[in-house]
């Protein structure tokens, strides 16, 4: 069952996904729409969970549920993937490639592959200061309190070249 985000405890759970690009204002009526009847009857065995979803920045969609209402089945959480393909497939928006690293620069998200990290910080692009996007976050409280952290507070700290530590 769906409610509004300010209804779902704060200690709900969350799956973040980035999308390859900022939704278009029709693209983003259309996901909304997909998210909330998706979320309306999202259930593991049968049985309703209490859900909601966000759409933040244009790009990043963030799933909300309430664990303690209703525990979600591995098959149930998998559903929620299928609604990301079904936006994908109407919108070409890709909210599943985790080979991109989204930072925010300048306001906006930068996806940076993942594969080009060290370069983007040997050269001074990124820095411990920049700005990611938390996509690690487990609950809607981690979410709204630290939806971009630095990078030295993050999963990518450890595998920063030693001359992006010095900076």
């Amino acid at each position: 069952m769906y409610l509004p985000v300010e209804k779902l405890r704060k200690e709900s759970r969350v799956w973040i996904y980035v999308g390859s690009r900022a939704l278009a204002e029709q693209e983003l009526t259309l996901a909304e729409q997909m998210l909330r009847a998706f979320c309306e009857q999202w259930s593991a065995h049968g049985q309703p969970l209490q859900t909601s979803f966000s759409i933040e920045r244009n790009q990043i969609i963030v799933m909300m549920l309430d664990e303690d209402f209703q525990n979600p089945s591995g098959c149930s959480i998998d559903s929620s993937v299928g609604i990301l393909r079904k936006i994908e497939a109407e919108t070409g928006v890709d909210f599943l490639d985790r080979s991109n690293v989204p930072f925010l620069i300048n306001n906006t998200i930068e996806l940076v592959p993942l594969a080009e990290l060290k370069a983007w910080f040997s050269s001074g692009t990124l820095n411990l200061a920049s700005t990611a996007i938390h996509t690690l976050a487990a609950t809607r409280g981690e979410w709204e309190e630290h939806e971009v952290i630095p990078v030295e507070k993050s999963w990518m700290a450890k595998y920063l070249p030693k001359s992006a530590l010095r900076a």
